[in-house]
């Protein structure tokens, strides 16, 4: 029997790796299709291994959004230089936005720190809840109005609409895009060019998070974490993410927009039913 402990303690090591490794190719394809940066990828992969690790040091839900959100940094930036490339993003929905995101993020990631790992495991499933049932039930998601031509923010409403956005997705760990990618859609752009906007809007919200929960977080335990950031685990879903990035970016235009669009709700399905089980 004691022979077989030592084993199986590798045996489970491996297999998380290999998990991050194969999350992290899933999480670079969500980040150039829909824009997620990951985020609705990691936070439950990474909870779910940081649980399986045990010890009570640990905060698992506090570590996967800090992990999920250090890890948005890299890929958010990578996807958005491939869109700027690409030619798909557009100045006047990107600016000043992007500011009022960052602002709104550094204040929901400090909150989440307060908060605790119980507080954001219950709002990330009322948070997936509320938004897939907003995809389907309000109209100009899933299908755009024919031969509407896209909108233009307004300036009053941006702050508070920025603000808000980056509140909640900063104390979540998910990045803008499930927040903007129905915002842009709604103002009548495709999902090409909604999607890969949600890269450089969800920047700010990586960035302040990242700051706040390697500065303030103390969810992680022990060596190989930066405050609640566990390295190892954003370290082998960047190597997983990184490469499919760029095969990703040379195929995503192909995607008719109204499949684009479903498949983003499904998505969303689908990480709500891996953050139940978990």
């Amino acid at each position: 029997m004691r022979a077989t402990r030592p084993a199986r303690t590798v045996e489970r090591v491996l297999t998380s790796f290999l998990l991050l490794l194969a999350l992290g190719c899933l999480s670079g394809l969500t980040t150039v299709a829909f824009g997620f940066g990951g985020g609705f990828v990691t936070v439950p992969v990474v909870y779910a291994v940081t649980a399986a690790r045990g010890g009570p040091e640990a905060d698992a839900m506090a570590v996967a959004v800090a992990t999920s959100t250090a890890v948005m940094v890299v890929n958010s930036s990578v996807a958005t230089w491939a869109q700027y490339r690409a030619g798909r993003l557009r100045r006047e929905h990107l600016w000043p936005l992007a500011a009022y995101i960052g602002l709104g993020s550094a204040a929901g990631a400090w909150a989440a720190t307060l908060a605790g790992g119980e507080v954001q495991h219950v709002l990330f499933i009322a948070y997936l809840v509320v938004t897939i049932a907003d995809s389907l039930l309000r109209r100009g998601f899933l299908a755009r109005p024919a031969g509407e031509a896209p909108r233009t923010p307004g300036r009053a409403s941006t702050p508070v609409v920025g603000a808000g956005i980056g509140a909640v997705t900063g104390f979540l760990g998910v990045g803008g895009s499930v927040m903007t990618v129905p915002l842009l859609r709604r103002r009548g752009l495709p999902m090409l060019e909604a999607t890969a906007m949600a890269n450089p809007l969800s920047l700010p919200v990586a960035l302040a998070g990242t700051a706040v929960y390697v500065l303030l977080g103390s969810g992680g335990a022990g060596a190989g974490y930066a405050g609640s950031v566990d390295l190892v685990a954003a370290g082998l879903l960047l190597a997983g993410s990184l490469p499919a990035i760029a095969v990703a970016r040379r195929h995503v235009g192909r995607v008719p927009d109204r499949v684009h669009a479903v498949a983003f709700v499904v998505l969303l399905v689908l990480a709500l039913v891996a953050v139940l089980l978990v």
